[in-house]
C-alpha cells in the first residue's frame, strides 16, 4: 500500500492539479521551512459564505511538501474555514499516507501551516502557529 502512495506523492509533484495562482484572491499567505528551503504561497477564494470555493498554491521544495500543498488544497475545496480551521496534522498525513520521519514532518505540514495562518488572518507566520500541531 505505501507503494500507492509514494505514486501518488510522485505523480502530484511531477503533475500538480492545484499549482498557480488565484489573482485577485481573498486570502494569501506564503511560508518556508528555513531547515530544507522548501517554500510554499497558499491562494485561496471565498464565496459570502466562507466556503472555499477556488485554490492554488505556487512555491518550491521537495515532493513531500508540494504533494502535500496539492493533496491539501484538494481536500478543502468545497469547505467553509471554519472546517478549513479544525484540519489538523493527521489530516495531512492521511492524505499522504506513508510514515515520515522528524524532517520530513516538517515538510508534508508546511502547507497546512501556511493554510492555517492564511485563515486566521495572521500577520506572519512563526514555528508556534497552532501550537504543538506542528511539532
Amino acid at each position: 500500500m505505501d507503494d500507492l502512495y509514494r505514486e501518488v506523492i510522485i505523480e502530484r509533484y511531477k503533475n500538480p492539479l492545484y499549482k498557480g495562482e488565484l489573482d485577485p484572491c481573498d486570502i494569501r499567505f506564503e511560508d518556508e521551512n528555513p531547515l530544507c528551503g522548501d517554500h510554499i504561497r497558499i491562494d485561496l477564494r471565498v464565496d459570502d459564505q466562507n466556503r472555499v470555493t477556488e485554490v492554488a498554491f505556487s512555491g518550491h521544495g521537495c515532493a513531500i511538501s508540494q504533494a502535500s500543498a496539492d493533496l491539501l488544497l484538494e481536500s478543502i475545496i468545497g469547505k467553509n474555514l471554519d472546517e478549513v480551521k479544525a484540519l489538523t496534522k493527521e489530516d495531512v498525513l492521511d492524505l499522504l499516507g506513508i510514515e515520515l520521519g522528524p524532517v520530513r514532518l516538517k515538510c508534508a505540514l508546511l502547507s497546512l501551516k501556511v493554510l492555517k495562518a492564511g485563515v486566521y488572518g495572521l500577520g506572519e507566520s512563526t514555528d508556534g502557529l497552532v501550537g504543538e500541531e506542528f511539532e
